[in-house]
């Protein structure tokens, strides 16, 4: 699992230096699909990531305004901040944590059931969508987009045993 966190926060990172070719235009430009911008997109990411990190802590969540976050450097400062919390409880994960159970109140008032493990995954796929999406937009303004490829990051330790 934190292998994953890993992957995301450096493809996350990668995605930053991307943009750092872009005018502020393109970078806030509306896009089919997602939620706005590219950088409304990373914006979201940092947030979500943030919020249920705070969610399975107990602790309050609220929700960070955009309309605040409008260039590159402000969104990185808000990742970088956000960041020493979900890395300090993505490092303390350990196994008995993964069928702890998460309830949340839905729009409609429901109660959903969720484990913490359901929920750390869920947290992981919703950043690899994202990227997916930006990828596109990446290809539809004729920019190369960063590499999704796991393989060669470094990510796993091998020992010849």
């Amino acid at each position: 699992m934190q292998t994953f966190f890993r992957y995301n926060w450096m493809v996350r990172e990668e995605w930053y230096r991307w943009c750092e070719d872009l005018s502020e235009e393109e970078l806030l430009k509306d896009r089919t699909g997602g939620v706005g911008s590219i950088l409304q997109t990373l914006f979201h990411i940092v947030d979500v990531e943030w919020s249920w990190i705070r969610q399975l802590q107990g602790k309050p969540d609220f929700q960070e305004d955009f309309n605040q976050y409008k260039s590159l450097n402000k969104v990185r400062e808000l990742d970088a901040r956000f960041h020493i919390e979900v890395e300090s409880f993505v490092n303390k994960w350990d196994e008995g944590m993964e069928n702890r159970l998460h309830l949340d109140t839905l729009p409609d008032g429901r109660t959903a059931t969720d484990t913490w493990g359901e929920v750390i995954r869920h947290i992981i796929a919703h950043e690899i969508h994202h990227i997916g999406q930006l990828s596109i937009w990446a290809r539809e303004i004729g920019l190369k987009p960063v590499s999704a490829n796991v393989i060669g990051r470094g990510l796993a330790t091998y020992t010849n045993e």
